[in-house]
């Protein structure tokens, strides 16, 4: 019998293992979760941004696959948390390509998608000082989802399906397809995924095997009050800022960052891009503290976290030395692509054993 071990617990990892227990009956599929670090994850701090378009073509494929799986499933959405929200995904210009992706969105979620000119977003009171020329693709059907309360809630499905669930965390992977944990013995596998997020090059580097491209990088956002008549979910392309409606009327809010290679589990949040998210959010949106206070305020939370990137910002199965993968590199938003990607990725290493 085949033993499959995906060493990680964040959401790729562990939705991962559910894929796999969904697609091969009676294979040992063992989950090494990673604790403690699981609790700082990027899966922990996610802001679980859900919508079905995305600009780069195989990205709004799973993005759209996945939402429309969410969509379909009450199950899985009570699992996720799941909140429909709508969205928009402000961009400079339309181009040829950008409208046929909006069209195979409109197809696999019927109704859900219309594109809107600078003039038109403006006029529904959200937006200001929106570029001439940009245009924003509204999403209805669009919503956020937990990735902390999604893997959870898997945690306990797995272990009820008799699948291995490991605490604790992973010293070594080695290229003979042994998973070494931290003072426990070995144990030896066909197959061994590492879908550790931030800590993956770590684990790889020990033993010497390649990364694959990946890098570490630090997101971050700020929670904020919010009020009345704000913007929903949205990203926008022309600033960079990105945001959504969060619990406790709050309002989550944040910029790219460009700090990269930051060891996992260090990363601290920069007064300076908190400063700037709420700047750049006053400016478009028209969204502050009250009284225009900034950072250093109780009413602004900063959250940080290193997460695991690849230049593709897919979140896919790569091979690394037989009978070694790894699942990571989702850019910070594998939360949107996650069930579709974790579908393909257990269908290939199905073929793998055959």
């Amino acid at each position: 019998m085949p033993r499959i071990a995906v060493v990680g617990g964040g959401i790729a990892g562990v939705t991962l293992a559910w894929r796999l227990c969904e697609s091969i009956r009676g294979t040992a599929v063992h989950l090494y979760t990673g604790e403690p670090y699981r609790r700082a994850d990027a899966s922990a701090a996610s802001g679980g941004l859900t919508r079905a378009f995305e600009p780069d073509p195989d990205l709004c494929m799973e993005a759209a696959a996945s939402l429309a799986e969410l969509q379909s499933d009450p199950v899985l959405q009570a699992w996720a948390s799941y909140r429909e929200t709508g969205s928009v995904y402000l961009m400079p210009a339309l181009g040829r390509d950008t409208a046929e992706l909006v069209d195979a969105v409109r197809s696999r979620i019927p109704g859900s998608v219309e594109l809107l000119d600078a003039g038109r977003l403006t006029a529904r009171g959200a937006f200001r000082d929106l570029p001439e020329g940009s245009v924003a693709v509204v999403e209805r059907r669009a919503g956020y989802v937990s990735p902390n309360a999604l893997r959870d809630k898997l945690l306990v499905e797995l272990a009820r399906s008799g699948v291995f669930v490991v605490d604790g965390r992973i010293e070594t992977v080695t290229r003979e397809g042994e998973v070494h944990p931290v003072g426990g013995p070995p144990a030896r596998f066909d197959v061994v995924v590492v879908a550790a997020g931030a800590w993956t090059r770590t684990l790889l580097a020990r033993t010497g095997l390649p990364d694959g491209g990946l890098r570490t990088k630090t997101i971050q956002y700020v929670l904020t009050p919010s009020g009345p008549g704000g913007p929903g979910a949205f990203v926008d392309e022309t600033t960079g800022l990105y945001g959504r409606p969060y619990a406790d009327g709050r309002m989550l809010l944040g910029l790219p960052t460009d700090r990269w290679d930051v060891p996992p589990g260090a990363a601290v949040a920069d007064p300076a891009l908190t400063t700037r998210i709420l700047d750049t959010a006053r400016a478009r949106i028209g969204h502050g503290p009250p009284g225009g206070r900034t950072g250093g305020d109780a009413e602004v939370t900063a959250v940080a976290a290193v997460e695991c990137y690849h230049a593709t910002g897919a979140l896919s199965l790569r091979p690394l030395a037989q009978g070694i993968y790894t699942f990571t590199g989702g850019s910070g938003g594998a939360g949107k692509t996650v069930l579709a990607a974790s579908r393909t990725a257990a269908r290939s290493l199905v073929r793998t054993l055959r």
